[in-house]
This record gives structure tokens, C-alpha cells and sequence, in this order.
């Protein structure tokens, strides 16, 4: 082999993003829930409002930048992208880049109103598509049970997130569609969370670097509290119920945040583990608001300064990664 050809052979490879994946756009999901909870923890506390526009603006940066990673990557390797859309578990994530077109709306609104509205639009067709499309896939052929991850859980998580920027967007009523995203992310989080326990107890369990992103599994239900909460416009004893299982489920949980210190070197993937934290808050920040009280406020303010804490973590790691060059290294 020539010179001029290894060298152009080396130029491909540079440039092939192959590596680049989409569940990076968890980072998007994670920083747009935290604005979000910072919002509410102005509304409620008094919290400086210029903490929420920050993070909303992380978010928005964040964004488009994975949207042009992403972008290079199916310019330069359109195999690599259909490989990981037909994978029986990294093709769940691709709704995350759908959950960030719904949660952006949330952020932009005030700002750009226009802008959120023709996004959050975009994103409901999209997501209640891809639902459908994934639906029918595990319909359609046998599944291994090995395969019922966490990851699972995003087209529920997607279509539930669905009713959240309606209140803020100045549409007319769409009762019928928050209801529609209400129903189906409830009734399917139920049978998937039960596939994934059931692998969880009865196969062997996932590796130690794997081990946070079991936090997804709260995020059907804090979630489910807020989009019924945001549809209902009400509090009542089934949102109840559901922000008490929202906190069962994380205490259980919780201690797999070790592994993002003790376990292993640090990979993009734990990114997974920030919409679920964040989500929590919001549903505890809700709820706080709601029911004023002692319990209530600590268990709202504890909420956020934990998804805070985590999300800056990852944030300054990631943001370090990318600056040594490691990108490649840390989402391989």
C-alpha cells in the first residue's frame, strides 16, 4: 500500500464518527430537568433565577453540538448509525434525541417562543412514531431476555414527557394528545419495568460500569407524576402514589451512584443517571409546592442538591474528557 493511500485511509479514519453515540443526548435530557428544577426552586424558595437560565443555556449548547457530532457521524460512518439503530438496546436511545426536543421547549418558551413551539412539535410526532415503531419491533420478532435493560425504558420515559411544555407553549388545547402520551408511557412502563427486573433477578447482573444506570428506572414514575400532575392539574392521590414510588424506587437505588466514583474509569454513558435524578427533584419540588411543609421541603431541596451535585460532576468530567482528547476513549 502507497503512501497517499495510508494517509488518506488515516484521514477517513480521523474523521469517521462511528464512535459517537447517540445517547449522548441523555447529557441534553439531564441538564434541561435540572433548569428546570432550579426554576421551580425560584418559584418556591426564591432560588436566583440566573442559576436556571445558566443551565438552560448549558443545555441549549449541549444540544447543538451532539446535534453536529451526531451529525458528522451519519455523514462519515451511515452504517455505524444503522447498526445502532437496529441494536436491540442502544436503538432505545434514540430517543433521546426526541425527550430533548420535547424538555428544550421548557427552556426556550420564554425566550423564543416560536422556536420552542415548531420543536416541541416536531418532537411529539417524532417520539409517539418512534413509541410505535418500537412497539411493533418487540412485537414482531422474539426478544432475549438478556437484552431488557434500562434503555428500554426511553420510549415510555418519551412519551410521557409529551404534556410537559404544553402549559408553557400558548398552544390550543391538546387534552386529547397529553392524555394520549399519558396513557400509553404509563401502561408500558409497567410490563417493561417488570422485564427488567425480572432479567435483574434472574440473570447475571450487569457490569459494574453499567451498574448507575439502573436509576432509569425511576424516571417512568417521577415522570409519570409530573405529566399527570401537568394534565390533571391536580395533585391527587394517584400522583401520590406515584411520587411515593418515585422515592421508593430511588432509595433503593440511590447507592448505585458509588460506582460512579469506586468502580471504574469514567465513561458518557453514566450520563444516563442525570434525567432521572433531575426528574425526581422536579416531582419533589411540585409536590413541595403543593404541600408545604417540613418533610416535604427537605426531601425537595435533598433532591436537588444531589441531581446538582451529580450533573455537575459529570458535566466537569465530561468537559475535561473532551478537552484531553479522550472523547473516543469515553463513550467506547
Amino acid at each position: 500500500m502507497s503512501d497517499s493511500t495510508i494517509s488518506v485511509t488515516t484521514h477517513h479514519t480521523k474523521w469517521r464518527f462511528d464512535y459517537f453515540p447517540v445517547g449522548l443526548f441523555g447529557s441534553v435530557m439531564g441538564l434541561t430537568g435540572l433548569s428546570v428544577a432550579w426554576r421551580l426552586a425560584h418559584l418556591r424558595y426564591g432560588a436566583p433565577g440566573w442559576v436556571a437560565d445558566g443551565i438552560g443555556t448549558v443545555a441549549v449548547i449541549a444540544f447543538i453540538l451532539i446535534v453536529l457530532g451526531y451529525g458528522l457521524k451519519a455523514i462519515t460512518a451511515p452504517d455505524a448509525v444503522m447498526k445502532e439503530f437496529r441494536h436491540p438496546i442502544a436503538g432505545n436511545l434514540f430517543g433521546t434525541f426526541l425527550i430533548s426536543l420535547l424538555l428544550l421547549p421548557i427552556v426556550l418558551a420564554p425566550v423564543a417562543l416560536d422556536l420552542a413551539r415548531i420543536l416541541w412539535v416536531a418532537g411529539a410526532i417524532g417520539m409517539f412514531a418512534f413509541a410505535w415503531m418500537m412497539v411493533s419491533r418487540w412485537m414482531s420478532d422474539r426478544q432475549a431476555i438478556a437484552h431488557a435493560t434500562p434503555a428500554w425504558i426511553v420510549p415510555v420515559v418519551g412519551v410521557l414527557d409529551v404534556p410537559l411544555a404544553l402549559p408553557s407553549l400558548g398552544l390550543p388545547p391538546m387534552h386529547g394528545v397529553m392524555v394520549l402520551g399519558l396513557a400509553v408511557g404509563l401502561f408500558f412502563a409497567v410490563p417493561l419495568f417488570t422485564l427488567i427486573f425480572s432479567r435483574l433477578l434472574f440473570e447475571p447482573p450487569m457490569p459494574d460500569a453499567l451498574q448507575p444506570t439502573l436509576l432509569i428506572l425511576v424516571a417512568p414514575f417521577a415522570v409519570g407524576f409530573s405529566a399527570y400532575a401537568v394534565t390533571s392539574g391536580q395533585i391527587d392521590l394517584f400522583a401520590q402514589s406515584l411520587y411515593m414510588l418515585t422515592l421508593f424506587i430511588l432509595a433503593v437505588l440511590l447507592g448505585r451512584l458509588r460506582n460512579l466514583i469506586a468502580c471504574c474509569p469514567f465513561r458518557m454513558a453514566w450520563w444516563a443517571v442525570s434525567f432521572p435524578l433531575a426528574a425526581s427533584s422536579i416531582a419533589a419540588l411540585r409536590v413541595a409546592a403543593a404541600e408545604p411543609g417540613l418533610i416535604t421541603d427537605v426531601i425537595a431541596l435533598g433532591l436537588l442538591a444531589l441531581a446538582t451535585m451529580v450533573i455537575a460532576g459529570l458535566l466537569v468530567r465530561t468537559l475535561v474528557g473532551v478537552a484531553r482528547g479522550e472523547l473516543k476513549t469515553l463513550t467506547t
